[in-house]
């Protein structure tokens, strides 16, 4: 069984004021159709997952889902999900799922291909809990009604014929058209994590039902000092007769703080990254290395929060340049500097830093990472 989900995502998305198409806006750090497109690909029942865009989106698709072709939809959602259904011909199942709804659930995925045994066609939906009423006032009886939602599921056959036989007017859905014919069409349990974005406001409702994990890491380094070397800390060159060594700049803070970001995304740590074998690295500037684990949490749909480095040295004096460092960093990061905070210490002469023999450093950093994972 070949089991195929199209993502409809032609739409304009006038309606939430936008730039851009709203399945490109983004939606917790990340364009709102790459959440649907993750879940759909990730569902091991799911054996290919086709997006379906409009006329002159390709280099949005392109920049949320690099690598992913899409297909070109037509002037309706009717058109568009047809224009796709031809582009997986052979496909046995086929679920069919509109962008606007990001947060698809397994639960639902499995309901839905469960139901496929014995029916044409499944829908997932929710009950009813507004009051009704009718455009004249009068109350509409809540029993029997539900709200539909998608991803909804169809045998490749069935789906196919009802479109190529429908002669009403434009359908809301798919399953009314499968259902026109005569299919069988299973109501199963849906999910309130796939309500649909419409409106501006919307997108904050969105963000709220995912919620957020707060994550808190921290990171160490230590160089030693050497003569003929350049000191750099925070990604400011201080001036001092000796500085550090390194197979890059040896920027200890930067270094601490970079295995502190990545270390809130169980993401390893900075010689991963960027190892010293490599020659590529000798002499690099440690801001790089920040920015590429600041771009990782950014990749995940998540947001730094704060960060915090501790300078351990007894030379130089770091005061006069703490608020120099505090903006480079922030200017690294894309923060205000209120969420930087850069101190120094010493160890009262004792040991490898008391001695003058290195200087170290240690660093925090509080992230928040969208609580539901691509």
């Amino acid at each position: 069984m070949t089991t195929v989900a199209i993502i409809v995502a032609a739409g304009k998305g006038e309606r939430t004021g936008s730039s851009v198409p709203k399945q490109f806006a983004p939606l917790a750090g990340r364009p709102m159709l790459c959440w649907s497109h993750a879940a759909l690909a990730a569902h091991p029942a799911i054996d290919r997952v086709v997006v379906v865009i409009g006329e002159g989106q390709d280099a949005l698709l392109a920049e949320a889902l690099p690598g992913v072709i899409g297909v070109c939809g037509g002037a309706t959602r009717r058109e568009s999900v047809a224009r796709g259904l031809a582009a997986i011909a052979g496909a046995d199942r086929v679920l069919i799922h509109d962008a606007a709804r990001p947060f698809v659930t397994a639960a639902v995925i499995d309901r839905l291909l469960a139901a496929l045994d014995s029916h044409e066609g499944a829908i997932p939906t929710l009950p009813v809990a507004d009051t009704l009423v009718a455009a004249d006032g009068a109350n509409v009886p809540r029993a029997g009604l539900a709200r539909v939602q998608t991803p909804q599921a169809f045998s490749f056959e069935s789906i196919v014929k009802a479109h190529a036989d429908w002669q009403g007017d434009e359908p809301t859905d798919d399953a009314q058209m499968v259902r026109a014919l005569g299919g069988s069409i299973a109501l199963v349990q849906g999910d309130a994590m796939l309500e649909k974005v419409t409106f501006a406001e919307d997108f904050a409702a969105a963000q709220a039902r995912i919620g957020w994990d707060t994550r808190t890491a921290t990171g160490f380094d230590v160089h030693r000092l050497e003569d003929g070397e350049e000191l750099w800390l925070g990604g400011v060159k201080i001036p001092h007769h000796q500085g550090l060594s390194g197979h890059s700049d040896a920027d200890v803070a930067l270094h601490a703080l970079t295995d502190a970001l990545l270390g809130t995304i169980a993401a390893g740590d900075i010689g991963q990254h960027f190892p010293p074998s490599d020659p590529q690295w000798r002499g690099a500037e440690s801001g790089q290395f920040l920015q590429h684990a600041a771009s990782l949490i950014a990749a995940r749909g998540g947001e730094i929060s704060f960060i915090d480095v501790t300078i351990i040295c007894e030379a130089p004096k770091i005061g006069p340049h703490r608020g120099t460092i505090q903006a480079r960093i922030a200017e690294l990061l894309g923060l205000s500097t209120d969420r930087v905070s850069v101190k120094a210490t010493t160890t009262e002469r004792l040991g490898f830093t008391g001695r003058g023999e290195g200087i170290a450093a240690q660093a925090a950093a509080t992230v928040r990472v969208p609580g539901v994972s691509l």
